[in-house]
């Protein structure tokens, strides 16, 4: 007598996505870089590729989301500390960001390095990006801070250095610094002109003025960095401060950390809502001038949200690619299924045009800092608001269409055990901060009135021509749409450019066959769902490329 199969015998389910070297598998970034900075050293990113894809850090960003950050208000003996308490795994994943050279270390390093930190940075987005929120505005922070030379002096090293140091110390007294930023206010929101925190100037000090503010703001996010930028009203205006948690001698500022916000992802961060009174605060650059040296550290941050979602994109695919190559239904495996094949395959020409766009950024940011170039800074002016609307709000869409591949399995949690689950939750955020949607199609249009900015989408769009009708079509009708936009369809006009950008890019640094089948999906038809690449588009190549 036949016995029965015991029900509880597990088969026909995929195996977990670790122990694999990240950045060996995507080749799409791998291209990006030999196209756009082909003299870097690409050995600390496969190092960094294989670290994060270990069943270790895995493991820490699963812990670092599963167990969020907790407010301390007061100590045991009722005395005020507003303290964050972390997990182990957020300190771990942190140190291993600051290893790599994540945070502010390009500042302090030849040319290339903000490629080299791009490319990490997407990459690390993929495995865990709450504790990006943090790194990304050490990063930022830089060009802002050396508008106060005596600052920068005292803070500039700690910044700079790869190393991470949690100790709750002042500032120049530690190994390594973070710092972040605090503009939104409650009434204001993205108008950071409505702000009502006010500053009142109270000495002169080592540091430069110091003065004393008196507010709160909405959203402080990392309260546990080392330090802020924030925005306050002086007789001038909006005014830029710089706003230390610990004082030189060791004491508390005066903010207060009111709760943590509980938020649908961004787990491992703590973003915050904070009061101060009579905090101490030193003025960074002119008063009344705070609003633009805080965007011009938003344009950086802007850069990483770009980046964020074009990593947690491609984590998604791996994901996607590597359950389907194990997973049977109908008597075959998923990626055998000709339908599957064609979502995985839009899936993947997605990733390849959202690498390059923010790629080719990073490279602008890069050639403006280190070799001064003009027309490379006009780029970046252009590309900034372009790759954040576009790359981010893709987003959301496509990790839908990667977790409906995994099916429920995809939707479940289990405990953190889930990483697509976490990537979906993840993937509004990039679009909201740092200005959403709207605010960067209008932001286009300032960036449209600034000198060059025809000539140089010109030039970036000129391998289109005579290279596919409808993308040489599109390109064709620009110059009157950008000499005359209209703010109702300034949604449009982003989206328009940023695809002409990725078609170019991909024209110039990836195979024909994956220009040809971006052009046919998103400029002829206008797909408005994954999965509908046309006959003729080379699946197999696309797969190919896109497998981890």
């Amino acid at each position: 007598m036949t016995q029965p199969q015991c029900t509880h015998e597990v088969f026909n389910q995929s195996s977990e996505f670790t122990n694999v070297d990240l950045f060996a598998g995507h080749r799409p970034l791998q291209e990006a870089l030999r196209t756009l900075a082909p003299e870097l050293d690409l050995a600390p990113l496969h190092a960094l590729g294989r670290e994060l894809g270990s069943a270790e850090v895995q493991a820490q960003a699963r812990l670092a989301n599963r167990y969020p950050p907790r407010l301390r208000s007061y100590d045991r003996g009722g005395r005020r500390i507003d303290e964050v308490e972390f997990h182990p795994a957020y300190h771990a994943l942190m140190s291993c960001a600051a290893a790599h050279g994540l945070q502010a270390a390009p500042w302090d390093r030849p040319a290339g390095a903000h490629v080299a930190r791009a490319a990490g940075f997407l990459l690390f987005n993929g495995t865990e990006a709450g504790v990006m929120c943090p790194v990304s505005m050490s990063y930022a922070v830089t060009p802002a801070l050396r508008a106060n030379a005596a600052l920068y002096a005292e803070w500039g090293p700690g910044l700079t250095a790869p190393v991470y140091d949690p100790r709750p110390l002042p500032g120049p007294r530690k190994n390594g610094l973070t710092m972040g930023m605090g503009m939104t206010e409650k009434q204001g929101g993205s108008d950071l002109r409505a702000n009502t925190s006010r500053a009142e100037f109270d000495q002169d000090t080592p540091w430069g003025r110091c003065f004393r503010l008196t507010g709160h703001k909405w959203f402080f996010s990392a309260p546990m960095s080392d330090a802020h930028l924030m925005l306050a009203q002086t007789a001038a205006g909006p005014t830029c401060f710089f706003v230390p948690r610990l004082l030189p001698d060791g004491t508390r500022n005066a903010l207060r950390i009111q709760r943590l916000k509980d938020k649908l992802g961004n787990h491992a961060n703590a973003s915050s809502e904070i009061e101060f009174d009579g905090a101490a605060g030193w003025l960074v650059g002119e008063e009344g001038r705070g609003i633009a040296q805080i965007l011009e550290m938003g344009t950086l941050t802007r850069l990483d949200c770009a980046l964020g979602s074009a990593g947690l994109m491609r984590q998604a695919l791996a994901l996607a690619l590597h359950h389907c190559a194990q997973r049977s239904a109908f008597g075959k495996k998923l990626i055998e299924q000709p339908l599957m094949r064609n979502v995985l395959a839009d899936l993947a020409l997605e990733v390849e045009g959202a690498t390059a766009l923010v790629m080719r950024l990073a490279r602008a940011v890069d050639h403006g800092e280190h070799a001064g170039d003009a027309r490379e800074a006009v780029l970046r002016r252009l590309l900034t608001p372009i790759a954040k609307f576009w790359v981010c709000k893709r987003g959301s869409h496509f990790a839908q269409e990667a977790m409906e591949c995994l099916g429920g399995n995809g939707y479940v949690e289990d405990d953190g055990h889930g990483p697509m689950a976490r990537l979906y939750r993840e993937m509004p955020l990039n679009s909201i901060w740092e200005g959403a949607g709207n605010v960067m199609a209008l932001d286009l249009l300032r960036a449209l009135r600034s000198p060059g900015v025809a000539e140089v989408l010109r030039d970036e769009l000129e391998c289109l021509r005579g290279a596919h009708r409808g993308a040489e079509r599109l390109a064709a009708g620009l110059p009157e749409r950008l000499a005359a936009p209209q703010e109702s369809q300034a949604r449009r006009l982003a989206r328009d450019v940023a695809l002409l950008l990725q078609a170019a890019l991909l024209r110039r640094q990836a195979p024909e066959a994956v220009f040809s089948a971006f052009c046919a999906t998103r400029i002829d038809a206008g797909a408005d769902v994954f999965g509908q690449l046309p006959e003729g588009c080379d699946v197999e190549l696309l797969l190919a490329r896109a497998t981890p």
